[in-house]
């Protein structure tokens, strides 16, 4: 993964318009939330076990697009690790609706305008989350990152992150959703999980070079080709009909592709299968 350097933006005034706009979220933080109730305390300890378990970036992205959405709903999951002394990142994307979630991490990365004010608020707010509307009339719009955002139907980002022993950032965790108004319950879940998803991130790439040491080349060969293109396609978020139409095929065929592939691999759903493709290099991203 390449990581690019960029310089943070000039400090916000807390009077100007750009400001105004993107306005960090505090109405809800760890010390002020009401309590969990039974279903959120059961759903917030699945996250942590779950959590646990990771130590792959296949695993990673299971846990992001399945267990992960009962607690901060999103479409896209940015992941950025500092890399060293300077503001360099190790940037990777993670959802089952855009084509490409490659670019994002470069898009990221490139940001000069929303990445580093959200960085820049994030800090000055004391490390609490911030959320931001990057849809059509935020000042944001014309970023980089805003318009790739825009592209897939996302119109808000909740970013929260890790600080280090010094106080500087060590990783920013920003979760893209269709709705322009995050919720505040959201915001304290993201408190909540950020630490755990950090850790598990950190495992992932300090495993990352022995992901693919056991894989047999023979595990491609689960799948016959159609099966393998059609999986191709559920990674980048496509429905049956979709696919029935890229392909020429009808929906009912696909369908059927579809049950054969999750009975295969072993898996349960669509999440779990890309899951298990990447893990098995079936899908190379």
């Amino acid at each position: 993964m390449q990581a690019t350097e960029y310089q943070p933006s000039a400090p916000c005034r807390p009077r100007s318009p750009l400001f105004e706009r993107a306005i960090p979220v505090t109405s809800v933080t760890s010390s002020n939330a009401s309590p969990l109730s039974s279903l959120e305390l059961e759903s917030f300890m699945l996250n942590v076990d779950a959590s646990l378990r990771v130590h792959a970036r296949h695993q990673f992205f299971v846990w992001a697009q399945g267990l992960l959405q009962n607690l901060v709903r999103h479409e896209l999951l940015i992941c950025a690790l500092r890399n060293g002394e300077s503001l360099s990142f190790h940037v990777d994307s993670f959802a089952t609706s855009p084509a490409e979630p490659a670019a994002f991490s470069d898009t990221f990365r490139q940001d000069t305008s929303l990445v580093p004010h959200l960085i820049k608020i994030w800090e000055d707010n004391h490390f609490r989350p911030v959320a931001c509307e990057v849809g059509e009339g935020s000042p944001f719009a014309q970023s980089k990152l805003a318009r790739e955002l825009s592209r897939i139907g996302t119109h808000g980002v909740l970013a929260h992150g890790i600080y280090d022993v010094f106080g500087r950032l060590a990783s920013l965790f920003t979760f893209a959703s269709q709705s322009k108004v995050i919720d505040p319950r959201q915001v304290y879940f993201a408190e909540l999980i950020v630490p755990f998803l950090h850790q598990a991130w950190v495992r992932t790439q300090i495993n990352r070079p022995l992901e693919g040491g056991g894989t047999s080349s023979a595990r491609v060969d689960l799948l016959t080709s159609r099966e393998q293109e059609i999986l191709k396609w559920i990674h980048s978020g496509k429905s049956n009909i979709e696919i029935g139409t890229i392909l020429g095929i009808s929906p009912l065929t696909v369908k059927n592709h579809v049950q054969k592939i999750l009975r295969k691999l072993n898996v349960q759903n669509r999440a779990q299968a890309v899951g298990k493709g990447l893990a098995l290099r079936i899908l190379n991203i």
